[in-house]
């Protein structure tokens, strides 16, 4: 029983430690918060081992759960806000307004990125015709190894208009992306409307990670009710604001939140968590194009030469990225 409490009392040292490290930006007070809770912490594991006496360890005790208990109240202080100094890329919240088959949606994002840090900033105000909307493909943008990827839908309607839609971590100026200060509410989250030039095109060509792309299977109704699935998502968040969550809120679980809307028969899997592997958990319910192989459909669906060939051709983006994708229409391809 010792050691089980011991071993949790240094996962729970561990937890406050890291909450510490991300959610307190004064150096000084940083390190002394940081010095006094493991301090705290350690002497709980030392009582714990039988290295103190009893007068020691009941004096430990209390003052171990004194600073959870003032670690926890402050941890309950923290609250997301839309109010804060945002980096230019999730510095506008998506709105969307919809009258029967039309909708309008203000600050979709169309920025001309020429590096990852060199780009124009373009906010569009957009509207589309639910009775033309057409298809939606799911990207993949690795950007940390084959296990995990960013996760995005691209919604396609007659004519060749398309808009994506990421659920992002809305960075402020100062800040850079940590995937430990996700777990610490170190970020809120912001649902992003964006043009494939700019969401797509910033990571294949900007950034260089590896992206693809998959023809999703659904019938019509449900591309369309996912679609409102996500007006609705990006309304309640701006009418609410969340913290992102590495684990629990991030770019995939809301694919999936928003899926098991339409359909609630979908079942969890580790493939979740490791998002690199989401178009296979897809693939196996036979979301993705039938008749060809996961590693056949993964091959083909990597636009990254299609991707860098249109800038330097100047050909359409979104047409060339599926040239060759199982299940797109040859008038998708071409002009």
């Amino acid at each position: 029983m010792r050691l089980v409490t011991g071993v949790a009392v240094l996962l729970l040292t561990a937890w406050g430690a890291l909450a510490l490290w991300h959610q307190v930006p004064q150096p000084a007070v940083r390190w002394f918060t940081l010095a006094l809770w493991a301090a705290a912490g350690l002497s709980m594991v030392a009582a714990l081992t039988g290295l103190l006496s009893r007068k020691s360890c009941n004096f430990t005790a209390v003052v171990f759960v004194s600073a959870v208990a003032i670690l926890a109240a402050w941890w309950s202080t923290l609250q997301p806000s839309h109010h804060r100094l945002w980096a230019d890329d999730v510095a506008q919240l998506l709105e969307a307004r919809i009258d029967g088959d039309h909708v309008q949606l203000k600050n979709v994002r169309n920025f001309e990125w020429r590096s990852e840090t060199d780009y124009t900033p373009r906010w569009e105000n957009r509207t589309y015709d639910l009775t033309r909307l057409r298809s939606a493909d799911l990207v993949l943008s690795y950007w940390m190894g084959p296990h995990i990827a960013h996760t995005l839908v691209s919604f396609g309607f007659d004519g060749g208009e398309r808009v994506v839609f990421s659920l992002e971590i809305r960075k402020e100026r100062h800040e850079s992306f940590s995937a430990i200060g996700g777990f610490f509410r170190q970020f809120e989250q912001i649902l992003v409307a964006a043009d494939e030039r700019d969401i797509v095109r910033t990571r294949s060509n900007a950034r260089g990670e590896a992206v693809y792309l998959y023809r999703l299977q659904m019938s019509q109704a449900n591309v369309r009710a996912l679609f409102l699935e996500y007006l609705h998502a990006a309304n309640e968040l701006r009418r609410t604001p969340r913290f992102y969550n590495t684990l629990t809120s991030n770019c995939t679980t809301i694919v999936f939140e928003l899926a098991r809307l339409i359909a609630p028969a979908l079942p969890a899997d580790y493939r979740l968590l490791l998002s690199g592997h989401f178009a296979e958990y897809i693939h196996d319910l036979h979301g993705l194009t039938p008749g060809h192989r996961y590693a056949e459909l993964q091959a083909l669906g990597h636009i990254n030469e299609r991707a860098l060939a249109s800038d330097a051709s100047g050909d359409d983006f979104s047409m060339s990225i599926r040239q060759g994708v199982p299940g797109v229409p040859a008038d998708e391809v071409s002009p």
